[in-house]
């Protein structure tokens, strides 16, 4: 099964649906809609590049990265903006990284990663910020976001619990999500 190639592109509107369904899968039901993707997905395009990337093998999503240009998003209270070594005007936002469960572990969301930063780059952007969901299994979202060279910032208990009385159903919490977000910044 691992043998297959992987094919990386920059994400298009054919993705959406596939892409919804992984999301939902992983994240939970509720995590994104069309109108939410097609929103983020703007955001990530800047100066005509797009910084959010899919991963095909065998022509089935395998895993996406979606991010936000710098300059065209805005920090809301989650944000610890004033520990930043950089301004909001060139950080962007990895909104998430997502790869099938049969298919982590094998560098594809490294891969995301390193194709996302590149354009992110190539946009002006001089860091990322996120927010790693620390209940993660093994607080895997926390490590791979530290192995690409992320610092921590902050830690935000019951970051998506509003999401969750919102519609948004946590894998681990249902409807009152009580887990807490690693605010972590990576500088390019």
């Amino acid at each position: 099964m691992f043998s297959t190639a992987i094919q990386y592109r920059p994400l298009q509107l054919q993705d959406y649906a596939a892409l919804l369904q992984l999301a939902n899968q992983v994240h939970g039901d509720g995590y994104l809609d069309q109108q939410s993707l097609a929103y983020y997905h703007q955001l990530s395009i800047k100066q005509g590049i797009d910084a959010s990337f899919v991963a095909y093998a065998d022509q089935q999503l395998v895993g996406f990265r979606l991010c936000w240009a710098a300059g065209q998003w805005q920090p809301d209270q989650w944000c610890s903006t004033e520990l930043w070594q950089t301004s909001i005007a060139d950080t962007c936002y990895f909104k998430c990284n997502t790869i099938a469960p049969h298919w982590q572990g094998h560098g594809i969301g490294g891969e995301l990663m390193n194709r996302s930063i590149a354009a992110l780059k190539q946009q002006g952007a001089k860091a990322g910020v996120a927010h790693l969901w620390r209940q993660s299994p093994g607080n895997a979202a926390v490590k791979y976001f530290t192995k690409q060279g992320g610092q921590l910032v902050k830690i935000h208990p019951d970051k998506w619990r509003q999401d969750s009385h919102n519609g948004y159903e946590c894998v681990r919490c249902g409807f009152d999500c009580r887990c807490e977000a690693a605010e972590m910044i990576i500088y390019f």
